[in-house]
C-alpha cells in the first residue's frame, strides 16, 4: 500500500483518508485569489516542521521576497528561516524566466532536485510553464515526461493551475488528465466579501470524499470544514448559479 503525504491543512486530509499519495502529482486549480498559492506555501511549511520533509517552491511569477512575505502573512513562523537553512529552496521567477528556452529552465530545476534529499514540490504555475509551449502535442508530451521526472526524484508535487472559469465543469484542460489528482480551490462573491470552498475532484489509487466543503484562510494558512450544507457543485437542484 502506498505511503500518504499530509498536506498539512486541517480537514483537508480527512477528506483524501489522510494525505496525498507518495511522489503523485496533483493539480490545484482556481481563479486568481481563491488560496492556491498559500496551499502550496502551507503544504511546504507543514513537510518541514512537522514531517522532516524538505522542499522546494518554484515560482514563475513571483519572487522569493513575495514567497515570504505571503508565508508571513498567514502566520507560518520561521518561514524564511526554512528558506535561509535550504530546507526550502524558493527558484523564483527571476532565475526561472532569465532565460526564455525550456530546457535552461528545467536544468535548473532539475540540478536543484537531484543535488538535494527533497520530498515535495510545488510548481506556481503551470499556466506559465506552459507558455514555453505552442502546440497541445508538444504541452502534453512535456507534460508527461515532467511527472515523471518528479515522480523518479521521489517528491510528491503541486502544480498549480490558473483557472478561468469559476465553474470547474466548465473549463477541463489536458493537464487536469495528465495528473493523479485534481483539487480546486473556488470561491463565490456574497454582500460581505467571499465564500471559499475545496473540491477534491480526483485522486487515483485513493478513496476521496468528492464533495464539495467550505474553506478559509486566516492564522496559520488554510482550514477545512465540514461539507456545506445545501452547496453542491455534482448537478443538484440546490446547485447555485454563477
Amino acid at each position: 500500500m502506498s505511503e500518504l503525504v499530509s498536506t498539512g491543512v486541517e480537514g483537508l486530509d480527512s477528506i483524501l483518508s489522510g494525505g496525498i499519495t507518495e511522489r503523485s502529482t496533483v493539480l490545484v486549480s482556481g481563479n486568481p485569489g481563491t488560496g492556491k498559492s498559500i496551499f502550496g506555501i502551507q503544504y511546504l511549511y507543514h513537510g518541514v516542521t512537522e514531517q522532516d520533509e524538505r522542499g522546494v517552491y518554484v515560482s514563475f511569477e513571483e519572487d522569493e521576497a513575495d514567497i515570504r512575505g505571503a508565508a508571513e502573512s498567514i502566520g507560518l513562523e520561521g518561514f524564511g528561516d526554512l528558506v535561509d537553512s535550504g530546507d526550502i529552496v524558493i527558484l523564483d521567477k527571476r532565475e526561472m524566466l532569465r532565460e526564455t528556452d525550456f530546457s535552461t529552465a528545467v536544468d535548473k530545476l532539475l540540478d536543484t532536485i537531484e543535488d538535494g534529499d527533497f520530498d515535495r514540490l510545488v510548481l506556481d504555475s503551470l499556466s506559465m510553464f506552459q507558455l514555453f509551449f505552442d502546440a497541445e502535442q508538444e504541452k502534453r508530451t512535456y507534460l508527461l515526461k515532467f511527472s515523471d521526472i518528479l515522480k523518479a526524484n521521489g517528491l510528491t508535487s503541486l502544480l498549480i493551475n490558473e483557472q478561468g472559469a469559476v465553474f470547474p465543469d466548465t473549463e477541463v484542460g489536458l493537464e487536469n488528465f495528465l495528473t493523479d489528482g485534481n483539487i480546486y480551490f473556488i470561491q463565490t462573491p456574497t454582500d460581505s466579501g467571499v465564500n471559499r470552498y475545496v473540491w477534491v475532484a480526483k485522486m487515483r489509487k485513493q478513496d476521496i470524499d468528492t464533495d464539495i466543503f467550505p474553506m478559509e484562510i486566516g492564522e496559520g494558512g488554510i482550514t477545512v470544514h465540514e461539507r456545506a450544507g445545501g452547496f453542491s457543485m455534482m448537478g443538484r437542484s440546490d446547485e447555485p448559479s454563477f
